[in-house]
C-alpha cells in the first residue's frame, strides 16, 4: 500500500507548478498526474459539471491505484474536495488561493486575488475572505489560464491581457498578489513584470505539499525509506499530451 502513487489531477497544465513542489518535498514518493486537456478550461464552468469531470479524474486515478488524491486546481478544489471526501475512504488534499499567507506578509496596501470566476464567486473562497481578507481585492482573471496551456508564458498576449486586468489596481500601493490559479505560477516572470518591483507573489503550491506529506504521515501510507521515488505517469483525456505535460514539468522544476 505505501509504495503506491500518489494522484494529482488538473484541468489541464496547471497543476504541474504543483507536482514540481510534491516531487521536491516527497522525493520517496512516485505520481500519476492526469490532466482533464480535453474539458479545459473549468474556471467558466457551471460548479455541478466541475464536481462531475473531478469524479471522472479521480476515478481514473484510482484506477491506476492511487493511495491519496491532490486536486491541484482551485476551482476543483473549491467545489468537489468536500464532496469528494465524503466519499472516499482515501486521502482528499486540495488547494487554495494563498490569502492566508500573504495577509501575513509585512507592509501595508492591498492584496490582489487573482483567480478564475468560479473560484472567487463560491462559498469556499468566500470564507477565506472573512478570515484573512482584510483590504484584500479579487480579480478575475479570464485568459490567463488559456495563455499557459498555449504555451504562451511571455510576449505581446500575455504583456497586454496582464495590463488590461491589472492596470485598474497599479495606482494605490500593493503589499502582495495572490496566484489564486495553478497555472498562474508558471506566468510569474510576466505578472512581475507589470508590478511594481519587489512585489511579492504567493502561491498555494508549498503548502499543498507541506499538507500532503502530513496526511500521508498521518494515516501510515509515506513510501518507506528503501523506496526509490521521484517518477511521474502522465495521463490525458485527450491524446497526444504527454510529452508536453513532460516538458512542462522540466521547466516548473527549473523556473518555479
Amino acid at each position: 500500500m505505501t509504495d503506491r502513487p500518489v494522484g494529482m489531477l488538473d484541468s489541464g497544465l496547471g497543476g504541474i507548478s504543483v507536482l514540481a513542489q510534491a516531487l521536491r518535498a516527497l522525493p520517496r514518493e512516485n505520481f500519476v498526474y492526469f490532466g482533464d486537456t480535453a474539458n479545459i478550461p473549468y474556471g467558466d464552468k457551471e460548479p455541478e459539471e466541475v464536481l462531475r469531470l473531478t469524479r471522472l479524474g479521480v476515478d481514473r486515478l484510482i484506477g491506476h491505484g492511487c493511495k491519496a488524491i491532490v486536486i491541484a486546481c482551485n476551482t476543483a478544489t473549491s467545489v468537489a474536495a468536500q464532496q469528494l471526501r465524503s466519499e472516499l475512504s482515501l486521502p482528499v488534499i486540495g488547494i487554495e488561493p494563498a490569502l492566508k499567507p500573504a495577509s501575513l506578509l509585512p507592509g501595508e496596501g492591498q492584496i490582489l486575488v487573482l483567480a478564475t470566476q468560479v473560484t472567487l464567486r463560491l462559498p469556499k473562497f468566500h470564507a477565506l475572505m472573512e478570515l484573512y481578507g482584510d483590504h484584500a481585492t479579487p480579480v478575475p482573471c479570464s485568459g490567463l489560464m488559456e495563455c499557459v496551456e498555449a504555451g504562451q508564458l511571455e510576449g505581446e498576449r500575455v504583456e497586454n491581457l496582464l495590463r488590461e486586468l491589472l492596470s485598474p489596481y497599479l495606482q494605490t500601493p500593493i503589499k502582495a498578489v495572490v496566484l489564486g490559479c495553478t497555472h498562474y505560477p508558471f506566468l510569474k516572470k510576466a505578472i512581475a513584470a507589470i508590478l511594481p518591483p519587489g512585489t511579492p507573489l504567493v502561491d498555494g503550491n508549498a503548502g499543498t505539499a507541506r499538507q500532503l506529506a502530513r496526511r500521508l504521515k498521518e494515516e501510515g501510507l509515506e513510501a518507506p525509506p528503501e523506496h526509490v521515488g521521484g517518477s511521474v505517469t502522465f495521463l490525458s483525456s485527450s491524446p497526444g499530451q504527454e510529452e508536453r505535460m513532460q516538458n512542462m514539468l522540466q521547466m516548473a522544476l527549473e523556473r518555479l
